[in-house]
């Protein structure tokens, strides 16, 4: 998979990418991230991206040029997703989606946002990764590369840790433990001790509703509520 990043600061983008899952990826042949500066398609001395609004007001614009011009240069794989506060909240599911994808570009803002003729002209949608303000798309966009390349086929070692993850299913992810069994008198749940693989998963289940359902209802609502069964499983282990 291919996805590059179009950003004033390509540099963060590319430490990132070094890192971790997503450097592992790289490594492997999985994945290519490539980070291209707006300012390569300037041609002033001062390499200028922005100006002042139309209008008036606060801060600066990135103006269309730049932003265009590098987009016809590097001809990146579509879509070319902005990244900005006005956009299609991002969430497990749109991740899933991009990971089925051979590739796409992130445009990251920067000063007071883009100019809108070059969201017009080149992107093909917008996501925003929360009700809130940054200085700029950066950080937005390694949170989207890491969570749509850790999706694709290959990248994270063991196939099954993607699929049992909070929202993979609708629902937060059930409380991991790990050894010793007794840490100063505080006990791992017999259920995990049990090796009753169907009972664990039972309870793992059971969990990650009660989780969902006391941290965030919403995920609840969407699914439609808890049927019978489920009610009965919450039960089962006193988690009602």
């Amino acid at each position: 998979m291919q996805i590059d990043v179009f950003t004033l600061f390509p540099e963060v983008i590319r430490s990132f990418a070094e890192i971790g899952v997503i450097g592992r990826g790289q490594s492997k042949g999985l994945l290519a991230i490539n980070a291209h500066n707006f300012r390569d398609a300037t041609t002033d001395v001062h390499r200028t991206v922005d100006d002042s609004p139309f209008g008036g007001g606060a801060g600066m614009v990135i103006k269309p040029g730049p932003i265009i011009e590098m987009i016809e240069l590097v001809q990146p794989p579509r879509p070319i997703v902005f990244l900005g506060p006005s956009g299609q909240p991002f969430n497990q599911a749109v991740a899933a989606e991009l990971a089925g994808t051979e590739g796409f570009s992130l445009i990251c803002g920067r000063y007071e946002g883009l100019d809108q003729r070059a969201i017009d002209l080149v992107v093909d949608r917008e996501i925003s990764i929360g009700d809130f303000v940054l200085a700029g798309g950066e950080v937005a966009a390694a949170a989207i590369i890491e969570a749509v390349g850790r999706l694709v086929p290959g990248v994270v070692g063991n196939a099954d840790s993607t699929t049992e993850e909070s929202f993979s299913d609708g629902l937060l992810e059930y409380p991991q433990y790990t050894r010793p069994a007794d840490y100063e008198g505080s006990i791992v749940p017999p259920e995990l001790m049990s090796g009753n693989h169907g009972l664990i998963a039972q309870w793992r289940f059971a969990q990650s509703l009660a989780r969902t359902l006391a941290r965030r209802p919403d995920l609840i609502a969407a699914r439609g509520g808890i049927t019978e069964a489920e009610e009965q499983l919450l039960v089962k282990f006193g988690l009602r």
